[in-house]
């Protein structure tokens, strides 16, 4: 059995057919067709149901991706710890850190986590949150740094992986004011919100949504469809966070946004609450990893963080009521 299969097979399982997986493998679509071939008979049972035009796993193709990536991830591990060991290459722990985090806060975090990563270099590669899963899943980075909350669907199960809370936050609707701040930077006590929650079926409120890969924009989705009153919204854009709050400075719509991005706007008076904290959706920034064995220093800094060095802390000092 080649591990190139298990590439191949997991590609054409993430894009979806033979064609575009043949791209992204930079090899002919017969080609990839002969090695998927040869793993089913390794396998004795087909992993893909071609009798359709869209391309899907069988019963056993879903039972067997784990257990690809699985192996994969654990043949990329050994490799690290053989050349660590080797000392052919020097102790760095990767980080995969969503956009709004990797600006908002990671660069203070790990400034305080010195001691934790001893002489270890630290990379940091910012994605949006499907883009981080991946990384994370494909064993491409060790730690994954993101926004968590019990809702919220991934391909991180707590069977192949571990969550370590390090602060609390809360996303909390924002829009324009409906006149400009006073003197000062600061609204007076009058001013109310461009767009307030919940609108009206009539009339619904343009919508600054997220992006289909952000995992914000999977609670935030997932926290309306659940909740009892409805929120009357009209999507027209879609983007990363820190895009949408341009957005919603601007007074294009509504949006949700973390506390932690958003405390020096709401005290300036550029922005406002668009609802009550009925509205708030109460998150944690927590740090992923694999159960899976990691190289020495991403094991000594997880175990440094589990201990508590550094510390997690609260950076949005608001309600945490739904």
């Amino acid at each position: 059995m080649d591990l190139v299969w298990l590439e191949d097979f997991l590609a054409i399982a993430e894009e979806g057919g033979f064609s575009r997986a043949a791209q992204r493998r930079h090899v002919t679509q017969p080609a990839l067709s002969r090695r998927i071939r040869s793993l089913e008979e390794w396998l004795g049972t087909p992993l893909f149901e071609r009798s359709t035009h869209t391309i899907t796993l069988t019963p056993a193709g879903e039972s067997f991706r784990p257990v690809a990536e699985d192996v994969l991830r654990r043949v990329l591990v050994g490799r690290e710890e053989a050349l660590e060991v080797a000392r052919l290459k020097a102790e760095t722990i990767t980080f995969a850190a969503t956009h709004s985090l990797s600006q908002t806060f990671f660069p203070e975090w790990i400034r305080n986590s010195d001691s934790a990563r001893a002489d270890s270099a630290v990379q940091l590669v910012a994605s949006n949150f499907a883009g981080c899963e991946k990384l994370l899943v494909d064993a491409q980075a060790h730690f994954m740094l993101a926004h968590y909350h019990p809702t919220l669907i991934s391909r991180l199960d707590m069977d192949r992986f571990q969550r370590v809370d390090l602060a609390t936050d809360v996303l909390i609707p924002i829009s324009a004011p409906a006149a400009k701040p006073g003197r000062g930077g600061r609204s007076s006590k009058k001013a109310q919100p461009r767009y307030a929650l919940p609108g009206a079926s009539g009339a619904p409120l343009p919508y600054l949504a997220y992006h289909p890969g952000s995992g914000v924009g999977r609670l935030v989705t997932s926290f309306l469809a659940a909740k009892d009153s409805t929120a009357w919204l009209a999507p027209g854009f879609a983007a990363p966070v820190m895009l949408l709050v341009d957005m919603a400075r601007e007074g294009r719509g509504v949006t949700w946004a973390p506390m932690s991005l958003v405390r020096a706007d709401l005290d300036s008076g550029r922005l406002l609450r668009a609802g009550g904290a009925d509205w708030d959706i109460p998150i944690s920034v927590s740090l992923f990893r694999t159960r899976a064995r990691m190289t020495r220093a991403a094991e000594t800094f997880w175990n440094s963080v589990r201990k508590g060095r550094p510390g997690g802390k609260t950076i949005a000092a608001a309600p945490r009521t739904r």
